[in-house]
């Protein structure tokens, strides 16, 4: 058996400390923020306009989606003739398919705010 630094040859192998100077670690960027620098404020304001894009972009489809409704109802008279189990078609999709679609806007609204803020945190964490 070879002691630790001895190859079985007999030899010795011999290492020198790194002459490099031990890097600076940059100021923590929780730090930053905390402190309300600028470079902290252009963080945060990042998340913000992230949030802000992503409500109003679930805003304008919802939205979209809702005020299209009466305009299709319109230009297709033959849908509102439509009845289904007593009921006129346009009330069915008014009190049976809105509702869901709402409640699956905030879902995903919830879902992918969730994922920025993850997204945000592991920033942080990485630097």
């Amino acid at each position: 058996m070879t002691e630790p630094g001895r190859t079985p040859g007999g030899r010795v192998t011999i290492t020198h400390p790194s002459r490099q100077r031990p890097r600076m670690r940059p100021a923590s960027l929780t730090r930053e923020i905390d402190e309300q620098t600028g470079l902290g404020e252009v963080y945060i304001s990042s998340l913000i306009r992230s949030q802000l894009r992503l409500g109003l972009a679930v805003l304008a489809v919802s939205l979209g989606v809702l005020a299209a409704l009466p305009l299709v109802f319109h230009l297709f008279p033959e849908i509102a003739a439509v009845r289904v189990l007593g009921v006129t078609l346009p009330w069915l999709i008014l009190g049976l398919v809105v509702y869901p679609a709402i409640l699956g806007a905030a879902w995903f609204y919830a879902h992918n705010a969730e994922r920025v803020e993850r997204d945000f945190v592991d920033l942080l964490d990485d630097r």
